[in-house]
């Protein structure tokens, strides 16, 4: 699963469109946050990893990476 996948699960369980995520990440952050720069980010596989994680920690979420067994 990529970034745009997660994101959408994420928006799905916490019942949020993308521009509600937009308008609460600009006011957390002080930053412009648009529909169409997040939406193009996510159809482009352009979002950095930054991006990602604060938007997740916005929807209320930790990206945790978790040691696997590969043998």
């Amino acid at each position: 699963m990529g970034v745009r996948e997660d994101l959408k699960i994420l928006l799905v369980k916490e019942k949020m469109t993308l521009t509600e995520l937009a308008r609460e990440a600009e006011r957390i952050s002080g930053k412009k946050f648009t529909v169409h720069s997040l939406s193009q980010k996510l159809v482009n596989s352009s979002m950095k990893y930054d991006e990602f994680k604060f938007l997740a920690e916005v929807l209320g979420y930790r990206i945790k990476f978790e040691k696997i067994d590969i043998n």
